[in-house]
């Protein structure tokens, strides 16, 4: 397949580019070529923005766009349509942050979706983010029609090259010294996907000529905290001790959920019960496969090196693990 992606240089988009090689698809990338411009050298790159410069696009065409960077409607609409008559099929990243609500396990991709009191808002942050990536579908429907458009929702997608460092924190932090901190009831159940797996199954749902919603990512109850703790342990030899400590704790210490402290959502949360319980069934009955977590969370300890030293957009700080240790 001629495959245009739109962006490919970050994360999702480079494990598409790397499953595509494997499948033998061509594939050329759409970018600003500002970040890494010069990481795929083998592959096609037209350098410009999506908002002003679709034109670079004109005269060509391809199997499928894969838009990995869309949260502005207004924005993605524009591609949308220009690229109505050059593609036949569309595949649109979401995620499930899309649904109003995950206050109840197994949401499906018929769940409702958050709407803006303001369609017109394009400030992401805010709350917007859901309801925004959900006018984004709405926008590729339209302009491509239902059997041409494939919307996935993904969720927490992790692996190498994760810049949000929402996982990766916690391989990482078993290869440091010190008593760890762990947030909430072991037991707890995560749900995540590595990046290869959703980028092979976005591909191969291109393959398929899938159209409609998917909800992408691993399957409810596949891990628990207690589970990724222990893989992480094992896949760095780490000899740390480590410390559980409850919701009430972490809340009365005003411990930040998601980012500071990664993967934990307080059980009081209204959308916790779901978050981590949202049906994968449709997509997995076309395809979707989620590795072993070891083979994710050695990926990741492979890439720490190259990542470095910048600093951590998740996680607690040292100082702030040590403070927070010595109140128990």
């Amino acid at each position: 397949m001629k495959i245009l992606v739109i962006g490919g240089t970050v994360f999702l988009g480079r494990a598409l580019v790397d499953a595509a090689a494997i499948r033998g698809h061509q594939i050329t990338l759409f970018n600003r070529g500002k970040t890494q411009p010069g990481l795929y050298p083998e592959v096609e790159q037209i350098h410009g923005d999506r908002e002003s410069a679709l034109d670079l696009l004109e005269g060509r065409e391809w199997d499928a766009v894969i838009d990995t960077c869309g949260y502005v409607p207004r924005v993605v609409r524009l591609s949308a349509r220009y690229l109505a008559n050059k593609i036949t099929q569309y595949a649109f990243i979401s995620s499930i942050s899309v649904y109003a609500s995950t206050a109840q396990p197994g949401i499906e991709e018929d769940g409702t979706v958050g709407k803006l009191a303001d369609e017109s808002v394009e400030e992401i942050g805010g709350g917007n983010y859901g309801p925004l990536k959900a006018l984004c579908e709405t926008a590729v429907v339209e302009e491509l029609g239902s059997e041409r458009a494939l919307i996935i929702r993904p969720g927490l997608i992790v692996g190498p090259y994760d810049a949000s460092d929402r996982f990766t924190y916690w391989p990482w932090r078993f290869t440091r010294p010190g008593t760890v901190l762990l947030p909430g009831r072991p037991e707890r159940e995560l749900q995540f996907i590595d990046v290869r797996d959703l980028a092979e199954w976005t591909l191969s749902a291109l393959e398929q000529r899938l159209s409609g919603v998917y909800n992408a990512t691993g399957p409810a109850g596949m891990c628990t905290m207690e589970d990724l703790v222990h893989v992480c342990q094992v896949e760095t030899e780490s000899f740390n001790r480590v410390h559980w400590v409850d919701d009430t704790f972490l809340l009365s210490e005003g411990v930040g959920a998601w980012m500071e402290m990664p993967l934990w959502i307080p059980e009081n949360d209204p959308d916790a019960a779901g978050f981590f319980r949202v049906s994968t069934h449709k997509a997995m009955e076309a395809g979707l496969r989620s590795r072993p977590l070891p083979e994710t969370v050695r990926a990741v300890l492979d890439w720490l090196p190259q990542r470095g030293e910048r600093p951590w957009k998740a996680g607690l700080t040292p100082e702030r693990e040590q403070a927070l240790l010595e109140k128990l």
